[in-house]
């Protein structure tokens, strides 16, 4: 089930006969509302991603003779949608169409969603039909989405074959409902990346990754996402503008108050990293970008701006993106994710521990609100930057999270994503070792000496850098990053498992 998603009343759903005759279930307990969270909407400034429904096949001999796909429609899949579109912000659902699973009607409906704009298919898979009723979606070059409900069809068998020819199709097959929301919440993201902006501050040629993600014509191309490059110059400029009150207040409210201990820093070191977030900020608006990638270590005047770690921290903690030392991969890699989730991630230095089976995830900066804009922060200390001891930094503490499932990613050259997954289990501090912020985790989707011996899966590069940085997000989202990369066209690979 969707993190993100709320479970529909279960009065709307199990209150007919239908509904009861389909097998369906629901989860339980609701989780936190699919739409942007409120902290978040102020950065969201793209229309709502348009997905066109479709409901696909009229009734045949399977599921059954009895199974009424009408009533189906009418009486729980109509109304899920309808509860289901009030809890995005983000998305409209449109179309809704009932058809027969044949290729004319196919052909038709696609003309259809072609005339009103649609960005996205979702198709709900209702009774067998036409064996080629997936493949002509998936060929009209938008990102479609099946969800497939047990005994609608044997069509499910020809997907995997879709998908190795590149088509940007995935499926949801499965009894839960939810899977529907799921689906929608990757359905929106190749649109979103088509319009997202993100900023690149540092001086010309700063950006860091693999070739593919510095090459800002490349990015566009692939993604449609726009990279907007400002001078350390121009970002000081911007610095000048942010009254000095406006970062007192935030430093006092957001740092200095809620902080469990404060170790290196001076208050006026505090007040200047915030002076340095408005600033951060106040650019974003401007552009109307939604991250921002800095050059921060020896690429700022550090003296005049500090680190931008607690801003990096405060923009990620808001639902926007703050990157450090100019990581196209891993920034873009936030971007999809956040479009997808509405979470943050945290970039990495991983470190390798055969030990205990872990992966020691570790960095100067993280979110305080790792489980989303609207979670509850985690406590933090603030200290320096380790590297330097110059700044301010923060140790966020894990301790109440552990046992929860996290999964670390890597976009590699534009076109492919590496993704691992493990469980929080310590926090982790030598005390002079390592960047503050430490999250281990123990490896679940391989183990920690597969991840050593197949490092970056021989699709990375070889510099340092490139091979480097990951980015965490708290959740098990192996599936959900494995049709993040179906719908963007990329190639997906499990990080210890996989080698190119």
């Amino acid at each position: 089930m969707c993190e993100l998603c709320s479970g529909i009343s279960r009065r709307v759903f199990l209150g007919t006969t239908a509904a009861l005759s389909t097998g369906l279930i629901l989860a339980d307990e609701p989780s936190p509302n699919t739409s942007a969270p409120a902290a978040a909407k102020e950065w969201d400034l793209q229309p709502p991603v348009k997905v066109y429904v479709v409901y696909l096949g009229h009734g045949a001999g399977w599921p059954g003779l009895k199974y009424n796909t009408k009533e189906a429609v009418e009486q729980v899949f109509r109304p899920y949608v309808s509860e289901l579109q009030k809890k995005f912000s983000d998305v409209e659902l449109i179309g809704g169409d009932h058809i027969p699973n044949n290729v004319d009607a196919v052909k038709n409906i696609l003309e259809k969603i072609a005339e009103v704009g649609a960005e996205a298919i979702l198709l709900v898979h209702l009774s067998m039909g036409s064996a080629a009723s997936f493949s002509i979606f998936a060929a009209s070059g938008l990102p479609v989405a099946l969800y497939a409900q047990p005994y609608s069809g044997h069509e499910w068998i020809y997907l995997p074959y879709i998908q190795q020819a590149g088509e940007k199709i995935i499926i949801g097959a499965s009894r839960d409902i939810n899977e529907i929301e799921r689906l929608v919440c990757l359905l929106r993201v190749p649109a979103k990346m088509k319009k997202a902006k993100m900023i690149m501050v540092g001086r010309p040629g700063c950006a860091s990754g693999t070739p593919e993600a510095c090459d800002y014509a490349k990015v566009k191309a692939k993604f449609g996402t726009e990279v907007v490059h400002i001078t350390p110059a121009e970002f000081v400029e911007i610095h000048n503008t942010i009254p000095e009150a406006e970062a007192i207040a935030e430093a006092e409210s957001y740092w200095l108050k809620p902080a469990k201990e404060i170790i290196e820093p001076t208050r006026d070191e505090i007040i200047k990293s915030c002076k340095t977030y408005f600033a951060l900020k106040k650019l974003m608006k401007e552009h109307g970008a939604v991250a921002l990638a800095m050059k921060c270590l020896g690429g700022i005047p550090i003296d005049v701006l500090g680190y931008p770690c607690l801003g990096f921290s405060r923009l990620l903690d808001d639902g926007a993106i703050g990157a450090c030392e100019a990581d196209m991969d891993s920034t873009l890699s936030m971007m999809m994710f956040l479009f997808a989730r509405n979470k943050p991630g945290f970039i990495t230095d991983p470190v390798i521990d055969t030990a205990t089976n872990s992966v020691i995830h570790a960095h100067c900066v993280s979110a305080t609100k790792m489980a989303g804009p609207e979670s509850e922060r985690l406590p933090f200390i603030i200290r320096s930057h380790l590297e330097d001891e110059k700044g301010a930094s923060l140790k966020v503490i894990v301790d109440r999270d552990l046992g929860k499932e996290v999964t670390w990613v890597k976009l590699a050259h534009n076109d492919t994503l590496l993704a691992a997954t493990g469980i929080l289990r310590e926090d982790f501090d030598s005390g002079i070792q390592g960047c503050r912020t430490k999250m281990v985790a123990e490896v679940t989707s391989s183990t920690a000496r597969e991840i050593l011996s197949k490092w970056g899966g021989n699709v990375v590069g070889k510099d340092m850098m490139t091979l480097l940085h990951r980015v965490l997000f708290y959740g098990n989202h192996l599936d959900d990053f494995r049709d993040i990369a179906q719908l963007m066209g990329l190639k997906f690979m499990v990080e210890g498992k996989d080698w190119a």
